[in-house]
């Protein structure tokens, strides 16, 4: 689109220039050694010429053609180089190589991209492996640590039973102490006491008689 216009304008100025050149010359042809005949000429010419340039105009304000530039653009942007008809293309092989330089611009800027992304996603896997790893050594360390708690807890209960097997047992010996304690304040057992001591004296005397 960009072309078309300069090339519309550079045949605008060389339009003016061949008017204001037929002018002078008009105005004075035997300065210029111009016959009537090669002046009908140069009028005819600039006539011809402005009228090529009117249909130039009128074809790219047509609403077809400006729709086709916009195509065309938008397909070399996009790196599509895919023909596509036809068409009035002064300077096509510097433009063909403007959009072979876009789409190569254009390949390389993806490949960059599809490069970080990979290696972003390798990156993200090697972290989540780590992740990985460290979450199963807390787990094993987590379950030898319950291990750990259930025996404690095993042995904690049998340390419980042997207590309170103690406990009973220093219930009984007390018990007992007690009944002993309560018998020796009991005046019947020094009387028992007493005619045991006699029952013996006489079993002695009658061992040492026969």
């Amino acid at each position: 689109m960009l072309w078309m216009c300069v090339l519309l304008y550079t045949e605008m100025l060389h339009n003016l220039a061949l008017t204001v050149s037929a002018s002078i010359v008009e105005s004075n042809p035997r300065k210029f050694n111009l016959d009537p005949v090669e002046l009908t000429k140069r009028k005819a010419f600039i006539t011809s010429t402005r009228e090529t340039v009117k249909e130039m105009k009128d074809h790219m304000s047509c609403p077809m053609a400006q729709s086709m530039a916009e195509r065309k653009a938008r397909q070399g942007l996009l790196g599509d180089s895919a023909p596509q008809g036809p068409a009035w293309q002064p300077g096509a092989d510097k433009y063909t190589r403007l959009d072979s330089e876009l789409q190569t611009a254009n390949s390389q800027f993806i490949d960059e991209q599809h490069s970080q992304q990979q290696l972003i996603a390798d990156q993200q896997d090697d972290q989540l492996e780590l992740v990985s790893g460290t979450i199963g050594v807390l787990k094993n360390m987590s379950q030898r640590i319950g291990d750990e708690l259930d025996e404690q807890a095993v042995m904690l209960d049998d340390f419980s039973h042997e207590v309170d097997n103690t406990q009973s047992r220093l219930d009984n010996v007390m018990k007992k102490l007690a009944k002993v304690s309560h018998m020796t304040s009991d005046r019947r057992q020094w009387c028992a006491i007493g005619i045991l001591v006699a029952i013996l004296f006489v079993v002695l005397i009658l061992f040492a008689v026969l």
